[in-house]
């Protein structure tokens, strides 16, 4: 903020408008030197006084400072009405015709029929010069306004780049929330499951009381553990959009220690080229992910095996499972998995697919394209 901008604002309004009536009438005095008639007083104080309202009636307050014009050359408050007549109003053609109108005004002689009696040349002069005054403060109210104009699209625009800020930071925060129900779907609902179905397994062969009891109680908390987590993911993917990047991540490395930990006969077999991109492989980590945990819950028993390959223009991993050999436990499911593993091959370029095998297995399969790192 300038130093006159600050200056103008502490002086209150009401004090400017009481200054200019007080310049208008030294301004009316000093032109008379005691010779005015009743009439030209009555004059003054319409035209002075009505700048008090000039905020309110701009128009009217130009009006009533004319007679002064005619009876005397006064400055003050025929400028001070066409200024804030000019900042108040976008009417080019009244304020061609109000500048007219002042200079004309100040052209004329007092009686009137002195006006055609002298130099008309001289008379052209004055009110040419009349005119010429006249548009000073027009222009310059004019100006005022469009600094106005140009300081209210300076707010509006910086008001909507703070709006499209927030509404970017809201996208980024929907991502993070997608890609968090993502990553505990993935990785929390797949330790989680692994430990009910142990669990489910170890009441089924303890001959222990205590420890079949222990069992239970740990397959319960589970259960009750991964429906809880169903309910987060879904909240979670409510506000959610696709995948945002969060670190660290498992790559194809730690493909074997995730088989090992599955708690599945599983045999992996092929390999991927190393140039695949960290995107690829953990798309590739999470497939395998989320079919082994599907295996667990819905083939018990079941053998897996986890086949790496990739040829020219295609790299992909194929997961296939035999029937089940006992009865599926219970577990709760958001459903969401199949549906975030195509998500994952669609940023790749790819294909996702799931169908079931003849043999009364299951069969896992993404294909995406080859493109380097």
């Amino acid at each position: 903020m300038s130093p006159g901008q600050a200056l103008r604002r502490r002086v209150p309004p009401w004090a400017v408008d009481v200054g200019l009536v007080v310049l208008a009438v030294l301004d009316a005095w000093i032109n008379l030197f005691d010779e005015g008639t009743p009439l030209v007083w009555f004059c003054v104080a319409i035209g002075s006084t009505g700048l008090s309202l000039r905020r309110r009636f701009p128009l009217t307050v130009f009006l009533l400072t004319l007679p002064m014009t005619v009876f005397m050359d006064v400055a003050v408050a025929p400028i001070a009405a066409l200024y804030t007549l000019a900042t108040a109003t976008r009417n080019r053609r009244l304020l061609v015709g109000c500048a007219l109108l002042h200079a004309a005004a100040g052209t004329l002689a007092w009686p009137l029929s002195d006006t055609f009696t002298g130099d008309r040349t001289w008379t052209l002069i004055q009110f040419v010069y009349t005119l010429a005054t006249a548009i000073a403060p027009v222009l310059c109210g004019q100006l005022v306004q469009a600094r106005r104009d140009v300081a209210r699209q300076l707010k509006e625009a910086e008001e909507a780049r703070e709006h499209e800020r927030a509404l970017h930071a809201q996208t980024v925060l929907a991502h993070e929330r997608a890609q968090l129900a993502r990553e505990m779907h993935d990785v929390v609902s797949h330790q989680v499951s692994l430990i009910a179905v142990q669990a489910g397994a170890l009441q089924v062969a303890s001959a222990d009381p205590d420890a079949r009891e222990a069992a239970r109680t740990i397959r319960s908390l589970s259960v009750n553990t991964l429906d809880e987590l169903r309910h987060m993911v879904t909240l979670l993917r409510a506000s959610g959009g696709k995948e945002t990047e969060l670190a660290p991540q498992p790559t194809l490395a730690d493909l074997q220690q995730l088989i090992a930990n599955s708690g599945i006969e599983t045999t992996l077999t092929g390999e991927l080229p190393a140039a695949i991109s960290t995107t690829a492989q953990r798309t590739v980590y999470r497939t395998v992910q989320e079919a082994l945990t599907n295996v667990r819950k819905h083939a018990p028993g079941a053998r897996a095996e986890v086949c790496l390959w990739h040829d020219v223009h295609h790299f992909g991993v194929t997961i296939t499972n035999t029937a089940p050999t006992r009865p599926a436990v219970a577990l709760p499911s958001s459903r969401q998995g199949l549906i975030g593993l195509r998500e994952r091959a669609e940023l790749l370029h790819g294909t996702f697919t799931a169908v079931p095998t003849p043999q009364g297995g299951y069969k896992v399969e993404l294909r995406a394209p080859a493109r380097p790192d």
